[in-house]
C-alpha cells in the first residue's frame, strides 16, 4: 500500500480503536513538526494527543488551534490590559494576534479609553495528557530518513512515545537500526485487529531537557541543546495544531471516479486506480482516469465531530480558514 493511504486508513484505525498498550488517541493529526530549533526539520507522519485531566474544557474552549503566540503571551484571564503590553513587536503585530486569539474563541478584544485592550475569556486547560508520534513507513525495505528520524525523536523527547508503523515482515536486523525506545508496529488492515505491536515503545523524557538532532555525516553529528522550558512550549504547539487541523485534512477532486471510500471512515478512493488517492498530488486533468464530475459530497468536520469528542463550534465562534494550518 502507498504511504498516504496507509496513512490515512491508520489515522481512521487509531481514532477508533486507540493505541495499543498506551490508552485513548483524544487527537488524531497528520505530518506535524515537532522540532524545537530546526523550523520544519522534523515533520511526523501521524500524531496522537492522550487527552489530560482537562481534555473536556479543551473541546469546550475552541475548534481552532490557538495561535502558539497568543498562548505564549502573559494575557490575562480576569482585567483586560492593553494589546501593545502583551504582544511583544510593532503595534500592528500586537493588533493582529489579539484578533487571531478571538477569532478563535480564547481571546475578549475591546477597546477602552480609546485604546485596544484584551483579556482570556477563560484560563488554559491542562488537557495534554501525552504525545505519540508514528513514522509510517509501509515498506521496510525503503525506509528513507527512518533511522535519522527515530533517533531525532528519541534524543530530543518531544513526544512521550515514537513509533514506527510498516506492513513488512519485521526482523532482528530491523528493530536494531532503531533505538531501543521505539516502537514497532506491523499493520495488516485485512485483519479484525490490524495493529501487532512488535515492540512496544518506551516512555521518552518528555519533561526534561533534550537533544535535537540536526544533521548527521559520516564522522559527526550535529546536535543542538533544547531546554525543558522550549520542550514545554513545542509541545504544547504541537498539541495545539493536532487539535485544530486533525487529520482530515485533504479535499475531494471534481472527478467521476472519486468516492469517499467503502470503510467506516471517509477517505479519497479512487475507483480508477482501486485505491485511496492523494488528491493535492495524484489528481486532476493530467491523471488518466479523471473524468469532470462534481466532487463527492463529504462534511469532514461533521465526521470529526460525530466520532470524536471535538466540537466544531466550540467557543461560539466560526471557523477561521488557516488558523489551523501548519
Amino acid at each position: 500500500m502507498r504511504e498516504y493511504g496507509f496513512e490515512l486508513r491508520l489515522c481512521a484505525r487509531l481514532e477508533a480503536g486507540g493505541i495499543p498498550g498506551i490508552g485513548d488517541a483524544g487527537v488524531v493529526s497528520r505530518q506535524l513538526g515537532t522540532s524545537v530549533h530546526a523550523a520544519g526539520g522534523r515533520i511526523v507522519d501521524t500524531v496522537c494527543v492522550l487527552p489530560g485531566p482537562e481534555f473536556d474544557a479543551r473541546t469546550e474552549l475552541a475548534s481552532d488551534t490557538i495561535p502558539p503566540a497568543v498562548l505564549d503571551a502573559d494575557v490575562p484571564v480576569g482585567e483586560y490590559e492593553r494589546v501593545t503590553r502583551v504582544f511583544d513587536g510593532p503595534p500592528e503585530r500586537a493588533r493582529s494576534l489579539a484578533e487571531r486569539g478571538a477569532d478563535t474563541g480564547f481571546l475578549d478584544v475591546t477597546r477602552r479609553g480609546g485604546q485596544q485592550v484584551v483579556r482570556q475569556t477563560t484560563r488554559y486547560p491542562d488537557w495534554v495528557g501525552g504525545l505519540v508520534g508514528v513514522e509510517n513507513k509501509p515498506d521496510l525495505g525503503r525506509p528513507g530518513d527512518l533511522a535519522f528520524q527515530t533517533r531525532h525523536d528519541a534524543s530530543l523527547g518531544v513526544l512521550d512515545y515514537a513509533v514506527v508503523a510498516t506492513e513488512s515482515h519485521v526482523t532482528r536486523a530491523h528493530l536494531n537500526r532503531l533505538p531501543d525506545a521505539v516502537g514497532v508496529w506491523r499493520v495488516d488492515f485485512e485483519r479484525e485487529n490490524p495493529i501487532e505491536v512488535v515492540r512496544a515503545p518506551e516512555q521518552l523524557d518528555s519533561a526534561g531537557p533534550g537533544l535535537e538532532v540536526l544533521a548527521e555525516h559520516t564522522a559527526r553529528t550535529e546536535v543542538r541543546p533544547v531546554t525543558a522550558d522550549a520542550k514545554a512550549r513545542q509541545r504544547r504547539r504541537v498539541a495545539e495544531r493536532a487539535y485544530g487541523k486533525g487529520w482530515r485534512t485533504f479535499d475531494f477532486p471534481a472527478c467521476a471516479n472519486a468516492s469517499t471510500g467503502d470503510g467506516d471512515a471517509t477517505v479519497p478512493h479512487c475507483a480508477h486506480f482501486e485505491r485511496v488517492v492523494d488528491p493535492a498530488s495524484e489528481c486532476g486533468p493530467d491523471c488518466p482516469g479523471f473524468e469532470a464530475a462534481d466532487a463527492p459530497d463529504a462534511d469532514l468536520d461533521a465526521e470529526r465531530e460525530r466520532r470524536t469528542p471535538w466540537r466544531s463550534d466550540a467557543g461560539g465562534r466560526r471557523r477561521q480558514s488557516g488558523l489551523d494550518q501548519f
